[in-house]
């Protein structure tokens, strides 16, 4: 095991953060996460337009986790919730970064490579017809999403999708996303 969650989930909590969580990801837990983001921002003055994309950035993100969360995974601390996941919200300067991380199986770590590198290659008017594409064109999956919610993402920043996939024990990495708004 070379990669250590613990270690990771306190260096990604440095700083001034506004909320910091790991556990497992459920459709409560996204709603008080919300309710209590909101209710810091409204507390710190924070501007509304950053408010906003704030919120809807923590709602794709939040919902690419609970959706994308690899339930079955074999070798991975036995004490770590088979809806296992990390979220951090904090602020560097006028900058939010919201951080993201989950278990994927090895074999995911490819397609979302390239996905990734695909949309943060694309102008803001490319993402638009992208989404635009998808929204007309895909079907559902399975986890209920067309594919929307990274596009979606990288419409509301100014800035490129951070990533990194960190091996845990072969079959499975564990996958960090950072936005920055």
């Amino acid at each position: 095991m070379s990669f250590n969650i613990t270690n990771y989930y306190n260096e990604i909590s440095k700083g001034d953060v506004i909320l910091a969580y790991k556990g497992s990801i459920t459709s409560d837990l996204i709603n008080d996460i919300l309710e209590s983001v909101e209710k810091k921002l409204d507390a710190a003055n924070e501007a509304s337009k950053t408010k906003k994309k704030l919120y809807n950035i923590l709602i794709e993100s939040l919902q690419n986790l609970y959706h994308h969360i690899e339930e079955k995974h074999e070798g991975i601390e036995e004490e770590l919730d088979p809806k296992f996941g990390v979220l951090v919200v904090k602020r560097e300067g006028d900058i939010y970064n919201v951080t993201t991380g989950n278990f994927i199986n090895s074999s995911r770590i490819k397609f979302l490579k390239e996905k990734i590198e695909k949309i943060n290659s694309l102008t803001k008017d490319e993402l638009k017809d992208m989404y635009k594409f998808i929204l007309n064109h895909q079907k559902l999956s399975a986890k209920g999403g067309g594919g929307l919610g990274l596009v979606d993402i990288a419409r509301k920043t100014e800035y490129d999708l951070e990533y990194a996939f960190y091996n845990y024990n072969g079959n499975y990495y564990f996958f960090n996303l950072t936005i920055k708004i």
